[in-house]
């Protein structure tokens, strides 16, 4: 049986660890604010072209709790704003992930549905987003439709790409093997083909949820009037780039925190491939 004296000895050596992972991870963000910091001050542009990030963090920090009011109508108003933005990512995102992943793995499972349906979304495919900004307004008007409809388009593919590379690459021989066994197409495909595949279909929605922020923030600039895009925009035209900063800023970390979700249902999902890995590295 382990007492606590036993292990606890490690203890202080694994928060050492930690702390300094987190250090390395400051490093860099640490050094470039420190140069942009220097660079703004130095005077070779002006401030009101240049921010410094004390300037754009004072921005942000009244957006976000309304201390001084000087972001003016945006004051106090950053959650209302952000919390708009995800709804239509997460709304695009969603149901991108439902058809990207149903129409990935009906391509690379049946080879009906890939010579019915592969062709016509790969013609869609290198289509911009953007140019449909033109039809979305038409079809949608001013709302929320619009940037829902943009943010799907934007996270669709690479959901349907990664999902038809994760079934077409799976080792046939756990295909054999599940034959050998007695399992059916049915079978194979959701307790053998599905799981395997799922490591590409996870980096497929994690390069998804990244294009879904950068069309939302795309989409509220020209067919929605609220949300992170659109202060980004509206701040332009009022030459507040301090705003603008702040804006660019709080996509950033949004779009950082909805990747870490991502990454922890990830690490819940493959555990097995996790201790897999594990095993191969000690043998």
């Amino acid at each position: 049986m382990t007492s606590v004296t036993d292990v606890s000895p490690a203890r202080p050596a694994f928060r050492l660890t930690r702390a300094f992972q987190g250090f390395e991870r400051l490093v860099v963000p640490a050094l470039l604010i420190a140069g942009w910091e220097a660079f703004a001050r130095s005077g070779m542009l002006p401030p009101a072209l240049l921010p410094a990030p004390s300037a754009v963090l004072h921005a942000l920090g009244d957006w976000v709790f309304g201390f001084d009011e000087t972001t003016q109508t945006y004051s106090g108003h950053w959650l209302r704003d952000a919390l708009a933005s995800a709804l239509r990512v997460f709304g695009g995102f969603a149901l991108a992930s439902f058809l990207g992943i149903l129409a990935g793995v009906a391509i690379g499972w049946s080879r009906l549905f890939e010579k019915t349906l592969e062709p016509t979304l790969q013609m869609l495919r290198p289509i911009p987003p953007v140019s449909w900004i033109p039809l979305a307004i038409i079809w949608f008007g001013i709302a929320d439709k619009p940037a829902i409809f943009l943010v799907f388009l934007g996270a669709f593919f690479p959901v349907l790409m990664n999902s038809i590379h994760g079934v077409k690459t799976v080792d046939h021989n756990l295909v054999r093997a599940g034959a050998m066994m007695g399992a059916n197409s049915r079978q194979m495909l959701t307790d053998i083909v599905l799981p395997a595949a799922l490591p590409s279909i996870f980096a497929g929605l994690r390069i998804a949820v990244g294009s879904a922020w950068m069309l939302t923030v795309t989409a509220e600039m020209v067919a929605v009037k609220s949300g992170l895009g659109y202060v980004l925009w509206d701040s332009y035209y009022f030459l507040r780039y301090d705003i603008v900063l702040a804006a660019m800023i709080s996509i950033g970390l949004l779009g950082y925190l909805s990747d870490l979700g991502l990454k922890a249902i990830m690490g819940r999902t493959l555990r097995w491939q996790q201790t897999t890995t594990v095993q191969g590295r000690a043998g």
